[in-house]
């Protein structure tokens, strides 16, 4: 099994949240499955079995998923906010606050690791489109991010 060993930015809240699922995922999803696999044995035959085929896919997700955290989790490198040194440069672990142009739009967004983005929550990762074309830049410049229907600008207007 080739073992990815890219190093993973990542708070400590976001940490502590790979290893709750993981342990979540070995100690609780795995039996679960373990289970279901089990009586859907019991049915007899496999080669028509949904419940069975079913159970096997989840099997192969929840595998592939805890391996996925374990490397993760071996590979994590905190980052914190008082890690920055400059902060009036975007960085990983800055809140920026952006103006969309033309339209005015305002948004705020938390520059983290891959691992823990959520653009739902306002957390954007640092290899995402928008935020590394944040990443380096301070406040008044322009990002110029690619889009499917073109570039879209931005203008950073505070870094916290």
């Amino acid at each position: 099994m080739v073992q990815n060993n890219k190093e993973v930015l990542i708070t400590e809240e976001g940490l502590e949240n790979l290893k709750k699922e993981l342990e979540e995922l070995k100690t609780v999803k795995r039996h679960e499955v373990a289970e279901r696999l089990k009586e859907a044995i019991a049915q007899g035959d496999l080669s028509e079995n949904s419940e069975y085929d079913a159970a096997k896919d989840e099997q192969a997700f929840i595998e592939s998923r805890i391996v996925s955290l374990e490397n993760m989790i071996r590979n994590a490198k905190i980052i914190s906010p008082d890690d920055i040194q400059d902060k009036n440069i975007v960085n990983v672990g800055a809140k920026v606050t952006v103006k969309e142009i033309p339209d005015g739009d305002i948004e705020v967004y938390t520059i983290v690791g891959s691992a823990e983005a959520d653009p739902d929550l306002g957390r954007i990762s640092n290899e995402s489109p928008l935020g590394s074309e944040l990443i380096g830049k301070k406040v008044d410049e322009i990002a110029d991010v690619p889009a499917p229907s073109g570039t879209i600008q931005f203008q950073i207007m505070k870094i916290e």
